[in-house]
């Protein structure tokens, strides 16, 4: 396999997560306005983030990342098979994915979320899985850019 795109890798991740019964969606904001490349709510109800890299570059140049750890009891970077994992920070989980799968080779820490929090988290996380269901149906774009059901 010659250079995965982020769109393999993401594939890959939301084929592990829903077979570890996970419910993932891509491209969730999070209440700090940061937004997780992969976002998946587990059957616990625990909240799962995932950042995916493809490039050196891109992981060397990211600092972001740890803004996320507030939102998440986990926390995976997701990587393809030719990337080099001792690059990928310590204290985070590893998942490393292709179009076809994805498996977890170093487990998330779990960080315990404020309950308030884990409930706003979770709240933000089904709204937006709603909406995103709801446009399918009748796709409309509101001011914000977000895209809701016109009744």
């Amino acid at each position: 396999m010659k250079g995965s795109s982020a769109t393999d890798v993401a594939r890959g991740v939301s084929r592990l997560l829903l077979r570890e019964a996970y419910s993932p969606i891509l491209e969730f904001t999070l209440p700090n306005g940061r937004r997780l490349d992969v976002a998946a709510l587990g059957p616990d109800g625990c909240m799962l983030g995932v950042e995916i890299k493809v490039s050196v570059q891109d992981l060397k140049c990211d600092t972001k990342w740890p803004e996320y750890l507030e939102f998440c009891n986990h926390f995976y970077f997701a990587i393809p098979p030719d990337f080099p994992d001792e690059l990928v920070p310590s204290g985070t989980g590893l998942i490393v994915a292709d179009r076809y799968g994805g498996a977890i080779v170093r487990p998330s820490p779990v960080w315990q979320l404020h309950p308030s929090r884990r409930k706003a988290v979770t709240l933000k996380f089904a709204k937006c899985a709603a909406e995103r269901l709801a446009s399918t149906i009748e796709p409309t774009s509101d001011p914000r850019g977000i895209t809701v059901f016109v009744k």
